[in-house]
C-alpha cells in the first residue's frame, strides 16, 4: 500500500510544480505585456537619427517602457503630427514640433504643460529657445536642439579665388562670391540654398531674405504684402542666383538635401540652420570637415529678420495614453544627461547645439566647436518681435504665428520653386501668391 500512495503524493508534487511554473510564466507574460509604449513621431534630421540610436540606454535605464520610432521626412512630419493633434487621433505619445506651433497648439490646448523635476534645470535652458516653446509662462515643449542661420563656406575654394569673408557678410557679396567658386565642370556649386516647396522648407530661407530687403508677409491691418518692391526685388535675386550659380534640381533641395550636397564637396557656400555646423565638421559625416569657414547670416538693406530663430523640440500631446512615461522620455532626450551621452559616443562635435548655456560654457565643447560662438550671437540676436524693418501684426522671423501660415506658407512656396524652374515667372509667382493669400485671409477673418 505505502507505494502506490507514494506514488500518487509524488505525481501530486508535480503536478503542483507544473502549475507553480505556469502560474508564474503567466505572471511574467501579463508584466510584459503591462510595458508601456511610447509611439514617438519625429524627423529623419541627423541629430534626431543620433537620439533614435542611443535610445537603448533611456530602455535599460527604464525597463518598463518600450519605445516605436515614426521617423519621417520635415513635411510628411508636419502634415501627420498636425492632422492627429488637430483631429485628436492619439497615434502619438511624443511630438517632435516647432517654435511655430508649440504656443499655438498650447493655446488651443492640444499639448500638456510640462512639469519637469528640479533636477532638468529648466533655467539653463538658452532664453530666446525657451521662450518660443512657452505660452503664459507655461513650458510646453523643450528643444531638442535650437537654432538660428548662417553662412558655410569652404576655404579652400575661397582662398583659391582671393575671397576674404567678413564676419558680417551681405547679399551682394554672396553672388559676386558664387560666381567666382562657381565650377560645374568639376562638380562644385557656387551656392546651394533651399528650394523644396514647403512653409518650413523653402519659406524658411525666403522669409529671411525677403525681410532683410525690407519685406514682410502682412501689414498692420493683416492685408498681405507679397506682391510688393522689396518680395520682388528679394524673389529676383534668389531665382538669379540660383540659376546661374545654383545646383541643377534646386527646387526639390531641402535642408537634408542642401546638406548632403555640402558635405560631399558640391557646394561653395549654403546659408542654412545653424545646426548643421556640427554636422558638417565631423569627419564621420563631411568630407570637408577640414575646410570650413563660418559667417554670420547675410543682410541686405535691413538686419531685421535676416537670421531666424528656431527649435526643434519635443511636446506631449493631450492625447497621450502615457503622459507620465512620456515626460520621462523627453526629459532624458534633452538634459544635461544626454548631452554628456552623445559627447561620450559620438564626441563633442556632434552634441544637440543651441539649447542650453552650460553645452556653451563648456571648454570642450568650445574647442571642438569653432562655430559655437557665432551660433550662440545669431540665436541670441535674432527677436522674433521685430522681423522685419517695419511693425508687424505678428512674431516669427521665418514664419508667422498664426494658424493660418502652414497653408499660406506651403502654397506661397509652391509658386516660388515654380518660379525657380522658370515654370512662371517671378512676377507671376508673386501675383498668384498675393491674390491667393487676400483671398485666405478674408475667408478666415483677418481681413474685414
Amino acid at each position: 500500500m505505502r507505494t502506490p500512495r507514494f506514488a500518487k503524493i509524488i505525481v501530486v508534487f508535480l503536478i503542483g510544480m507544473m502549475l507553480t511554473q505556469l502560474l508564474h510564466a503567466c505572471s511574467s507574460g501579463s508584466r510584459a505585456a503591462e510595458k508601456t509604449r511610447l509611439t514617438i513621431a519625429t524627423v529623419n534630421n541627423g541629430d534626431m537619427v543620433i537620439m533614435q540610436e542611443l535610445s537603448s540606454h533611456f530602455e535599460k535605464a527604464n525597463p518598463d517602457i518600450q519605445l516605436r520610432w515614426v521617423v519621417l521626412e520635415e513635411n510628411v512630419l508636419r502634415q501627420r503630427v498636425t492632422t492627429d493633434v488637430a483631429s485628436q487621433g492619439g497615434q502619438f505619445d511624443v511630438l517632435t514640433i516647432g517654435s511655430y506651433e508649440t504656443p499655438i497648439w498650447a493655446r488651443r490646448d492640444w499639448l500638456r504643460s510640462l512639469n519637469l523635476p528640479a533636477s532638468y534645470d529648466v533655467n539653463d535652458l538658452l532664453k530666446p529657445i525657451r521662450e518660443g516653446l512657452s505660452n503664459d509662462g507655461k513650458l510646453y515643449a523643450v528643444p531638442f536642439y535650437g537654432e538660428s542661420s548662417m553662412l558655410y563656406y569652404r576655404k579652400d575654394l575661397f582662398q583659391k579665388a582671393g575671397i576674404t569673408v567678413p564676419e558680417q557678410p551681405t547679399y551682394p557679396q554672396i553672388k559676386e562670391w558664387a560666381s567666382k567658386v562657381h565650377d560645374p565642370k568639376n562638380g562644385v556649386y557656387g551656392v546651394c540654398l533651399r528650394g523644396k516647396p514647403g512653409w518650413g522648407e523653402n519659406m524658411g530661407f525666403i522669409s529671411t531674405l525677403v525681410n532683410t530687403y525690407g519685406g514682410q508677409w502682412f501689414d498692420m491691418k493683416w492685408n498681405p504684402t507679397i506682391n510688393t518692391p522689396a518680395w520682388k526685388e528679394a524673389i529676383n535675386y534668389y531665382v538669379d542666383l540660383m540659376q546661374n550659380y545654383g545646383p541643377p534640381g534646386a527646387s526639390s533641395n531641402g535642408f537634408n538635401e542642401n546638406l548632403a550636397l555640402f558635405s560631399t564637396g558640391k557646394c561653395g557656400m549654403w546659408v542654412d540652420a545653424t545646426v548643421a555646423a556640427g554636422l558638417l565638421s565631423n569627419p564621420k559625416e563631411s568630407k570637408v570637415y577640414d575646410k570650413l569657414g563660418f559667417a554670420r547670416a547675410p543682410i541686405e538693406k535691413y538686419p531685421n529678420g535676416s537670421n531666424w530663430l528656431w527649435a526643434w523640440a519635443l511636446a506631449v500631446p493631450k492625447t497621450s495614453k502615457a503622459p507620465e512615461a512620456a515626460e520621462r522620455f523627453i526629459a532624458w532626450a534633452t538634459s544635461k544627461e544626454y548631452i554628456q551621452l552623445v559627447a561620450d559616443q559620438n564626441g563633442w562635435v556632434a552634441v544637440p547645439p543651441g539649447t542650453r548655456t552650460s553645452t556653451y560654457q563648456n571648454p570642450n565643447y568650445q574647442k571642438a566647436a569653432p562655430f559655437a560662438s557665432i551660433v550662440l550671437r545669431s540665436i541670441q540676436s535674432a527677436d522674433v518681435t521685430r522681423p522685419a524693418a517695419q511693425p508687424t501684426p505678428y512674431k516669427g522671423i521665418q514664419y508667422v504665428d498664426i494658424p493660418e501660415f502652414q497653408a499660406i506658407g506651403s502654397s506661397t512656396g509652391q509658386t516660388i520653386a515654380a518660379a525657380l524652374t522658370r515654370s512662371t515667372s517671378v512676377d507671376q509667382a508673386l501675383q498668384q501668391s498675393q491674390s491667393t493669400t487676400e483671398r485666405f485671409m478674408r475667408h478666415t477673418g483677418y481681413i474685414q
